[in-house]
């Protein structure tokens, strides 16, 4: 029995054998502790390349062996796969214990270390495979890039848009964050692109729609877009020149302003993570999803075939790096109440809101109602923008305006000297005074002439229109701001 048992374990396989005998020298070896990991060279067949055999040693029994040993283990050195393979001869009468100590050398550390070895040596083969895939499928996008150029405009990408039923909705991401998106083609050439909405409201908000460059976060437009421009459909965002110089990827940022936001289709699930659409804020919908997008290359300012609009970029960003930021909770709920009115109030006209993220500024009859933000505002900041609606169906309806001050000045004095001049001061801010009705919210935007350098104050007020306050509380949100800093060589400096 315990024969038996020694015979099954010698004649167990090995997936690589680590020892090449000649096939002359086989009678040698059979029977023997390392029959298993032998692999034979066989003399009259034709030479080919070792299979499933990763060689540390090569033994020989006689002389004819040695030599159609030598002439197999020259073919194969040839290849330059394997380093060059030792040669011992093994005297027959005392071959057993050669045998016995050749088998603890290969199956002790040395052959574990071989076997690492050849594990990672086929790894590497896979990544090598792996990796030519990658380059073929990149020339073949190029090569359908270069082949559609001589269009005026031509789709080089596209992700359709798909309905799941178990879909949510991301115009909740868009309104308190925003949602990127990487375009998988390279930037050369590009003259627009495409986004797919499935609702839009009537009005009520803006799209913002930034497009920049991933390798040195350079941007390259921003679309500020009415909800009254866009269309239930395909709507396309054109360049006026096209992106050249090197290829770069591209990305897209796309958040709203306003209470109502627009649904922005995604597309079919996906297996790269990179390309899926992403968002601050985990959601199910985005989970190996991309937005629904095309790309299109040619000439920039023609519109493609079955496109219901075209909308040209509010602002170009060209050699400047472009940072779109919301004001925190933590700090929106440190507002702190400035007002410059006579009336003394019998309720709190100013208050956060932690419910909705927004701040309510009530108007007084007479005087200013006013709230500041210490600090809110960051430097290099270009534009700042906002909802606002009265939050009543009774409301009389109120002016509001934005106030931007030097961080730690008297923020009364500000309001004061607003108020009795109609000015601010020459170093703050003043957005001008914008109607707000409880019929419908208003997006105020407030393009800044030069940005901030310093950190600044935010400063929100209010005012009545007409004899009556009654119900008017003006409920401000969606604060959306955008810096901007100068070229990479100015950045270094």
């Amino acid at each position: 029995m315990q024969e038996l048992m020694s015979s099954s374990v010698r004649q167990s396989p090995t997936k690589r054998r680590l020892v090449v005998a000649s096939g002359l020298d086989r009678e040698n070896v059979e029977g023997s502790d390392i029959e298993h990991l032998v692999h034979f060279l066989d003399p009259d067949a034709s030479r080919f390349p070792l299979q499933n055999a990763f060689p540390l040693i090569a033994l020989a029994f006689s002389d004819e062996g040695e030599t159609d040993l030598r002439e197999g283990l020259a073919s194969v050195h040839a290849l330059g796969t394997i380093p060059e393979i030792p040669l011992r001869r093994i005297d027959v009468p005392v071959k057993a214990e050669s045998l016995s100590l050749i088998r603890t050398l290969v199956e002790g550390g040395v052959g574990r270390l071989s076997r690492f070895t050849s594990a990672v040596t086929a790894e590497l083969a896979i990544l090598r495979r792996e990796r030519e895939t990658l380059l073929e499928n990149y020339r073949a996008l190029e090569d359908a890039f270069q082949a559609h150029n001589w269009e005026p405009v031509a789709e080089i990408f596209a992700h359709d848009p798909y309905a799941d039923p178990k879909d949510e909705g991301i115009g909740q991401l868009l309104s308190t964050g925003c949602v990127e998106q990487l375009l998988p083609v390279s930037s050369h050439g590009v003259a627009g692109f495409a986004l797919h909405l499935h609702s839009v409201p009537r009005d009520g908000g803006e799209l913002v729609v930034m497009l920049g460059y991933v390798e040195n976060g350079e941007g390259v437009a921003e679309w500020t877009v009415p909800y009254a421009q866009l269309t239930a459909n395909w709507n396309f965002f054109a360049l006026p020149r096209a992106c050249g110089g090197a290829a770069r990827t591209l990305r897209l940022r796309i958040s709203t302003t306003g209470t109502e936001t627009v649904e922005l289709s995604l597309g079919y699930p996906i297996a790269s993570e990179r390309y899926t659409a992403r968002s601050e804020t985990p959601h199910p919908d985005l989970d190996l999803r991309p937005l629904a997008f095309r790309v299109f290359t040619g000439l920039p300012g023609v519109k493609p075939a079955r496109m219901p609009n075209m909308i040209a970029p509010t602002a170009l960003l060209e050699g400047h790096f472009i940072e779109d930021y919301r004001l925190a909770v933590d700090l929106l709920s440190q507002i702190v109440d400035v007002s410059v009115t006579p009336v003394v109030p019998e309720f709190q006209t100013v208050r956060f809101l932690e419910h909705e993220n927004a701040v309510v500024c009530h108007p007084l009859p007479s005087g200013i109602s006013a709230g500041t933000i210490g600090r809110a505002v960051e430097p290099g900041t270009i534009s700042f923008s906002a909802s606002a609606i009265i939050d009543h169906p009774k409301g009389a309806p109120a002016a509001v305006s934005f106030l931007l001050a030097p961080a730690n000045s008297n923020a009364r004095s500000e309001v004061a000297e607003l108020a009795r001049k109609g000015a601010a001061k020459p170093s703050a801010f003043f957005s001008g005074w914008r109607e707000v009705t409880a019929a419908q919210a208003i997006n105020i935007n407030f393009q800044l002439d030069k940005p901030v350098r310093e950190p600044m104050d935010l400063m929100i007020l209010s005012r009545a229109v007409t004899d009556t306050v009654d119900f008017s509380w003006l409920k401000v949100s969606g604060f959306r701001l955008v810096k901007q800093s100068a070229g990479a060589s100015n950045v270094r400096q």
